[in-house]
């Protein structure tokens, strides 16, 4: 007699339920890390401030590093990242797609940068973040792929540039060493820094044919830059 499979039912109430929980964790987690910095996010202190259960934290994350990943991706991948990729993918201009790629970035790293602040150092303490930042690395460095196969395939790739030559300049100019260094630390604003991330993206990975002449777009000195 053939078995009977059961069904599985999903309790609205219940999904509605677990996702408050979920937004709980996260919004403590970020609570903490600005309070009390990485140290003091304890899975114990995570669970108090959101008043669940330490056991309830460790069944939907894991770990700590868990909750990180879920703060960092709730920051980026939002409604202005969804409408990029969009406009970005529905475009078959090749200096359109490298200038949409700066764009992403920037978008991406000006919503992570907080976090990334508050966490900066903890990784001398913590081993697991420099592993969760060397994971999300390769996992970009993994997606750019296609953008370097659309643009050979186009015949808009430079001539002499190999694959993996043209994979390695996209992901360093779109990296986040690059917006720390410019933005935050030399005080550029983030405007003039994704101008100068798609121009060079267009000077160096497009065929001379393929891009429009340079446009000089940088802030003026003493215009609106960010002082640091």
């Amino acid at each position: 007699m053939p078995k009977i499979k059961k069904r599985i039912y999903k309790s609205p109430v219940r999904q509605r339920q677990a996702g408050d929980t979920r937004r709980r964790i996260v919004e403590a987690t970020r609570h903490l890390l600005e309070s009390e910095g990485y140290a003091g996010m304890t899975i114990e202190a995570i669970a108090r401030r959101a008043e669940v259960s330490a056991q309830s934290v460790y069944g939907i994350f894991k770990s700590k590093t868990g909750i990180l990943v879920e703060l960092l991706d709730q920051a980026a991948f939002g409604a202005d990242y969804e409408d990029s990729v969009r406009q970005a993918m529905s475009t078959t201009d090749p200096e359109s797609r490298l200038r949409f790629a700066a764009r992403i970035a920037r978008q991406i790293h000006d919503a992570q940068s907080i976090t990334f602040d508050l966490l900066r150092g903890a990784g001398v303490v913590a081993p697991e973040l420099a592993k969760l930042e060397q994971q999300r690395e390769d996992l970009r460095y993994k997606r750019q792929e296609m953008m370097i196969i659309s643009l050979r395939e186009d015949a808009s790739l430079r001539s002499g540039l190999d694959h993996r030559t043209a994979r390695d300049i996209l992901w360093m100019l779109t990296g986040r060493d690059v917006y720390r260094m410019l933005v935050r630390e030399r005080g550029w604003s983030a405007e003039k820094y994704q101008d100068w991330v798609a121009d060079a993206l267009v000077q160096s990975l497009l065929t001379q044919g393929s891009a429009n002449p340079v446009r000089s777009r940088g802030t003026k000195s003493g215009s609106s830059e960010r002082q640091v």
